[in-house]
């Protein structure tokens, strides 16, 4: 594997991976093919940290550099906010961050994007506001501290001990128990006395609670061209122009389509005429969307529809009973969490205003 050079390389397929399978590996070299829940029980050397001198910004702390950390135990989680692997780790890297901050820990949050709109830093600082994020966060916009590290993952977690060198890496969602122990072990190698060795027990809620896996079969969907699969709409695809879609009648698991007037972008899709929708036949228990609002910042209304209806006791956390909700920033949105028997079902989502992004689905 090769280092990322820009946010064009990045492989986004591998955190589709992680969303079904942690990797845990101990000193272990970059490049290993590693297996699920690896993991190693002696903690090694993997080198020294890497300078954070690359962060085009800092959120809730003045610039932190690998000097003024020593001493320090370190907890690097590389994360991008529309990412819902990303997202769902949070709520334990927050009770960490909070736990062991007076026995030395110090949590940074390496925030390296992958959709345009995660560069800017005003995007990155309401994320940041909204998931209630306290602890120091790199704006690693440029891919310079990811390229540091040679991380080509999200999420990844990286743990620094006192003296600078990286001790452990974690790839994924999971393996929370296992994480907080290495945690400890290097703050007792540090100097630490009187700490709780108990581990914390948090369970996240809304976007942030833990996925279903057993009974999760749709993968990560993209709606621009440059990573789109199993479109279904009769029209081919006309590239970064305007076309009419029409939906699929029969989709099969797994396939969408558009309907109404569209611009397909490598990135996105945008919505040139109202109303206009996205089609998706899934199974899973929950259904995230990654939307953008106009070009100009301005709102753009939606409703949902399940199986043609409202989603009613399964809507998520985004819309209401009734399907309806607004895109007011770029950002990932929960729309559905069925409450019942997982099934397959059609999803809709319909915008009553024309400049929607519809940039990417993911499922849990």
């Amino acid at each position: 594997m090769c280092p990322t050079k820009s946010s064009e390389e990045i492989n986004r397929h591998r955190r589709r991976f992680l969303r079904t399978s942690a990797i845990a590996i101990a000193a272990a070299p970059f490049g290993l093919t590693a297996h699920a829940a690896e993991s190693q029980s002696a903690l090694g050397d993997e080198g020294r940290m890497p300078e954070l001198d690359g962060a085009i910004g800092w959120l809730n702390s003045a610039p932190l550099t690998r000097e003024s950390l020593r001493g320090k135990v370190v907890f690097v989680d590389f994360w991008t906010y529309t990412c819902i692997n990303s997202l769902r780790p949070l709520p334990y890297v927050k009770s960490w961050a909070a736990k062991y901050k007076d026995a030395g820990l110090v949590v940074i949050g390496a925030h390296t994007p992958e959709f345009s709109f995660e560069h800017e830093r005003v995007n990155v600082e309401n994320a940041v506001r909204d998931l209630k994020v306290i602890y120091p966060v790199a704006i690693d916009s440029n891919y310079r501290i990811w390229q540091a590290f040679n991380n080509e993952y999200w999420p990844a977690q990286y743990l620094v001990d006192g003296k600078g060198r990286i001790r452990y890496h974690h790839f994924g969602e999971g393996e929370y128990g296992g994480i907080e122990r290495v945690i400890q072990e290097l703050l007792k190698e540090n100097g630490a006395t009187g700490l709780d060795g108990s581990t914390v027990s948090v369970t996240g809620v809304g976007i942030e609670a833990p996925p279903d896996i057993d009974d999760e079969d749709s993968p990560e969907t993209y709606v621009g061209y440059g990573e789109a699969q199993n479109f279904a709409s009769p029209e081919r695809v006309a590239r970064d122009s305007t076309m009419n879609y029409s939906s699929p009648m029969h989709p099969a698991l797994n396939e969408w389509g558009l309907s109404g007037s569209w611009n397909v972008g490598k990135e996105s899709a945008e919505l040139q005429v109202a109303p206009g929708r996205v089609l998706f036949r899934f199974h899973s228990r929950d259904l995230h969307f990654v939307l953008a609002p106009t070009k100009d910042g301005k709102p753009v209304r939606f409703k949902v529809i399940l199986d043609g209806a409202a989603p009613g006791e399964n809507c998520g956390s985004d819309c209401g009973p009734d399907g309806s909700g607004e895109i007011q920033e770029p950002r990932l949105y929960q729309l559905i969490r069925q409450k019942n028997k997982i099934m397959d079902r059609t999803f809709e989502i319909e915008f009553l205003d024309p400049g929607a992004h519809a940039v990417d689905s993911t499922f849990g």
